[in-house]
């Protein structure tokens, strides 16, 4: 299989309209936001038409023109959501009918077998990373600055 690599701005209008027509499609992750399980050009998430977005499902939001971010929502208010990266500690904000597409599952480490949100491995992962909010800082940086020089990626 050949990759060709496009600039953001060129490529999810696109997939956004293969979702809209009913595709799925998978995308090859890019950036940090979603550390530390999920890894800037190693992993792929499997994207849907968004389904009832609910606080804790990652999603493809658009949070200005132009541009998209893939995380978690961590709360919604009426149409207003805020979302949050896993590797992040500033919320973005969008409105509901900014949610372009909704995440199925990752592939994640070069394997090609979904990990499905539905699973008990995200299910279990989701649980406790998101309650840890409080000390993600501390755990962040201890990931970036012991544990990724030692061991490499999760």
């Amino acid at each position: 299989m050949k990759e060709i690599c496009y600039s953001n701005a060129v490529l999810l209008p696109e997939i956004i309209k293969l979702i809209n027509e009913g595709h799925t499609v998978t995308l090859r992750l890019k950036g940090y936001s979603m550390r530390p399980f999920l890894e800037d050009g190693r992993d792929k998430a499997l994207l849907t038409l968004p389904k009832n977005p609910q606080v804790g499902d990652p999603v493809l939001a658009e949070i200005s023109p132009g541009r998209y971010v893939l995380h978690r929502i961590v709360k919604i208010e009426g149409e207003q959501v805020t979302l949050l990266g896993d590797g992040n500690l500033v919320c973005e904000h969008c409105r509901l009918k900014d949610i372009k597409a909704g995440v199925v599952g990752f592939y994640r480490k070069g394997r090609d077998t979904l990990d499905p949100l539905t699973g008990r491995k995200w299910q279990l992962y989701s649980a406790l990373w998101t309650r840890l909010y409080p000390i993600r800082r501390y755990l962040l940086a201890a990931y970036r600055r012991i544990w990724m020089p030692i061991f490499g990626p999760i």
